[in-house]
């Protein structure tokens, strides 16, 4: 034991005298704060003196836990406050490509799982061999669905030696893979970018990726899942990034870092470069595509319009359309020419302002595409209106003896003029929420073009579109081959008002997306908008019976006020649908009922409101209604932290039922306010006023 025991002293002894030094771990203590552990290390065996020398502040996150890149918006980056001996320099931390992190529509840059952020220390050239202490604080926010913020404290001690360092055998692998997550310099590409409004366009030249992603290092500029650029050409790539709206100037400098999904073809496969250029305050004239470029993207456009007239929501106006010719086969080749120049003059009119409208908002800094006025539930309700009324029309409900569509009239005289252009406008609003073969590049390269070159874009989609009606207005033999006028044609316009309800059937599903729970939105809002339908029905109903032609003057006078009153009141019942939808961002919160969830929040101190309910059920919407609109339940639920649960009976649910019959019940609605201080539930009545769920919540918080 003896002998034993003097061995390490003498293999210390042996290798002092061999001039060496015992060997030093490059690391500091693991050290764990929470959720996410952090250790420095060193990428040599050895310092140097006068020779740069890489550590690294090496996280690892638990699972879904992370940490922030260098700009962000609602957290803030990680920190390293150095204890560095005299004459020591230390560089800003190398940040290695992030990743996207989206949460409740935040779109955040972030680090998940281990990372490495490097730093190099330079020593003095007169540096004394021996050791050196690297002292060391780092801070975090390390957030999941919520953020805890997080630090370490420690040193590492490095051997100082004037001979040149071997790498590390523990840690110099995982520098060698960080350093090639590094942004690489952009040498082989050729760059520039400028401002137009709130838009800044970066543009690139060279060997390009198939999709590109930009990190913004300064946080000036809207952040989302998706990066807006475009291939111009084979070997031209442009970004458009647009100034967030708490950004008050145009920064003068675009910095930041562009990552490619599959690496960049000229940078060595590296995922990401490093952008830093000046924002010129116009675009150079390098950058309009050439004639060959626009060539191709006006013949995709063309092509594209031609093949939207098979598309579901453009195909019930070209029935319409070409039964209104087929209504013509015996007019004038002059008229049958005049109402084909009058309806494709209806679509490039209508096109014509889509551009506008989209250019105009896109230059004030909107993410804006083909379809952009679909987005608004607003325009979306209109359009369901106005196609649901046609489809009645056609069904045979009323006749306004010349419709706006031309159905079932011969489109004679000034009123048959009008038909034909607003069948034109009608093609256009439809068309939008189709994108045909063809058009998705065209409109994409429109939007990138200067406006002279994007609006004559837009000009081939609105003639592709309208060439099938000009053949037949400018060839008026082809209507030969057209079956006669005659009975047929009432069974063809009712088969076609099928198509139109399919239409209003998928803008209704487009609302109820739109106006959904899951979005925030109230219920009542889509309710509203589907009884607006049935209103609009009844009031065409009373136009179509008593407004008809063959009815004495005061009925006809007597019916179109009534139906023009209630027709109004249709109007004012799906806009107050979409509005309430767009003021129940403020709605609560609500987290699926569990059996068991209630009472485990309650122990923890948590004041919980459980709601019983079914869509079918008429009073749980009048109580939502009631209750769930007010501010002041709203505010106090808020102040109080109240957690609220559904439990949605909508379908059937054994666990449901069974959380009922144990209180005796057996139908819905029926609500219960948990609390830390209450012995059991509080059973609400099945009616509910703001008052009388107050009273519960603030009994539940009482001590």
């Amino acid at each position: 034991m003896q002998f034993t025991s003097k061995i390490p002293r003498i293999l210390i002894a042996g290798i002092s005298l061999l001039g060496l030094s015992p060997l030093i771990a490059q690391n500091s203590e693991r050290l764990r704060d929470q959720f996410v552990e952090g250790v420095l290390i060193g990428e040599m065996e050895h310092l140097q003196p006068g020779t740069p020398y890489r550590v690294g502040l090496l996280l690892d996150h638990d699972p879904g836990w992370h940490t922030y890149w260098k700009s962000t918006a609602t957290g803030y980056a990680t920190s390293i406050d150095w204890d560095l001996p005299e004459g020591f320099t230390v560089s800003d931390i190398a940040w290695p490509t992030p990743k996207v992190y989206d949460f409740q529509g935040w779109t955040e840059f972030v680090y998940e799982g281990e990372v490495l952020l490097m730093v190099t220390l330079t020593p003095p050239a007169d540096f004394p061999p021996g050791e050196v202490k690297i002292g060391f604080t780092a801070e975090w926010l390390m957030c999941e669905a919520v953020c805890v913020p997080g630090s370490i404290s420690s040193s590492l001690t490095l051997p100082v030696k004037d001979s040149p360092p071997a790498p590390s055998s523990e840690w110099s692998g995982i520098f060698g893979q960080t350093t090639r997550n590094l942004p690489a310099k952009p040498d082989n590409y050729t760059l520039q970018a400028w401002s137009s409004g709130a838009q800044v366009t970066l543009e690139l030249k060279g060997e390009l990726p198939e999709s590109v992603y930009f990190f913004d290092d300064q946080a000036a500029f809207e952040a989302s899942l998706e990066t807006n650029f475009s291939k111009t050409g084979p070997d031209t790539l442009q970004v458009r990034l647009t100034l967030d709206k708490a950004t008050n100037n145009m920064p003068a400098r675009l910095t930041g870092v562009l990552k490619a999904k599959a690496g960049w073809p000229g940078a060595d496969d590296r995922p990401s470069i490093a952008i830093d250029l000046p924002i010129s305050a116009q675009a150079p004239a390098a950058s309009t595509s050439s004639p060959e470029i626009t060539l191709g993207i006006l013949l995709l456009a063309f092509t594209g319009g031609l093949i939207l007239n098979l598309m579901p929501c453009v195909f019930p106006v070209l029935g319409i359309k070409i039964m209104g010719f087929v209504g013509q086969a015996g007019s004038s080749k002059g008229k049958i020419a005049t109402h084909g120049l009058i309806f494709t003059a209806g679509v490039l009119l209508s096109f014509w302002t889509l551009a506008a409208v989209l250019l105009i908002l896109r230059s004030g800094g909107s993410q804006l595409g083909w379809g952009f006025q679909l987005q608004s539930p607003g325009f979306v309700l209109a359009l369901t209106l106005l196609l649901f009324a046609f489809a009645l029309n056609m069904s045979g409900l009323f006749e306004f003896g010349q419709s706006a569509v031309g159905v079932g009239s011969e489109l004679t005289g000034k009123s048959g003029f009008t038909g034909s252009f607003f069948s034109g406008v009608l093609a256009t609003v439809v068309a939008t929420p189709c994108a045909a073969p063809f058009l998705a590049p065209a409109l994409g390269a429109a939007l990138t073009l200067p406006a002279a070159s994007s609006f004559l874009v837009f000009t081939l989609i609105a003639l592709g579109l309208s060439t099938p009606y000009m053949l037949l207005s400018v060839f008026p033999a082809l209507l030969n081959y057209l079956p006669r006028p005659g009975a047929w044609m009432e069974t063809f316009k009712q088969f076609m008002s099928f198509l139109l309800y399919a239409t209003v059937g998928f803008l209704i599903w487009v609302l109820a997306g739109q106006l959904s729970e899951e979005a925030g939105f109230p219920v009542f809002s889509l309710l509203k908008v589907l009884l607006s339908l049935v209103v609009l029905a009844f009031a065409l109903w009373i136009f179509g019976r008593w407004g008809a032609f063959h009815q004495k003057k005061k009925t006809r006078f007597m019916a179109t006020g009534i139906s023009a009153a209630i027709l109004i009141g249709a109007l004012a019942l799906g806009i107050s649908g979409t509005q309430a939808a767009e003021s129940g961002s403020n709605a609560l919160d609500w987290q699926k009922w569990e059996p068991g969830k209630a009472e485990s929040l309650a122990s923890d101190g948590k004041i919980v409101y459980v709601d019983f309910t079914a869509r079918w059920c008429v009073t749980c919407q009048t109580n939502k209604a009631a209750v769930f609109s007010s501010s002041k339940v709203l505010q106090r639920f808020a102040d109080l932290e109240v957690i609220t649960l559904k439990a949605d009976w909508t379908n059937q649910d054994p666990e449901i039922s069974q959380a009922l019959a144990k209180f005796g019940r057996s139908a819905v609605p029926f609500n219960l306010v948990y609390g830390p201080h209450l012995e059991s539930p509080e059973i609400l009545p099945e009616l509910l006023t703001p008052g009388i769920v107050l009273e519960a919540v603030e009994a539940a918080a009482a001590p």
